[in-house]
């Protein structure tokens, strides 16, 4: 599976973004997806996950209420709408695939190049 990611950029705090990632290759119908991110010197850390069939996902306490993921199988897009941002929420953001269920990054097979998503205060 070939992941793009793209549509970070800078927003201000309080305002909205929607994050996607192209799968190409393999079938994308089966994988679980995930979104992760990482800040500079920090380590990369979960944000959401959406389980192969859009029916269930899991979201990291940070950014519950204000970001939901959802994915579109028949374009084999991943999506993350992410609102109220916040400064804290600037990073680099990763999407990934896994056959397992996870939170943990180590379990996710493929991963995207990421996309830069900066918050001003």
């Amino acid at each position: 599976v070939q992941l793009q990611a793209s549509g970070g950029g800078l927003v201000q705090a309080g305002g909205s973004l929607r994050l996607s990632c192209a799968a190409s290759g393999r079938t994308f119908s089966r994988p679980n997806m995930g979104w992760f991110r990482q800040d500079p010197g920090k380590e990369r850390e979960f944000v959401a996950a959406v389980n192969w069939s859009g029916g269930m996902s899991y979201y990291a306490d940070s950014v519950k209420g204000r970001f939901t993921i959802s994915r579109d199988n028949a374009e084999n897009t991943l999506y993350l709408h992410m609102t109220s941002l916040k400064p804290e929420d600037t990073a680099v953001y990763y999407c990934a695939a896994s056959t397992r269920w996870s939170t943990k990054l180590n379990l996710y097979d493929y991963w995207g190049q990421g996309t830069l998503v900066t918050v001003s205060s």
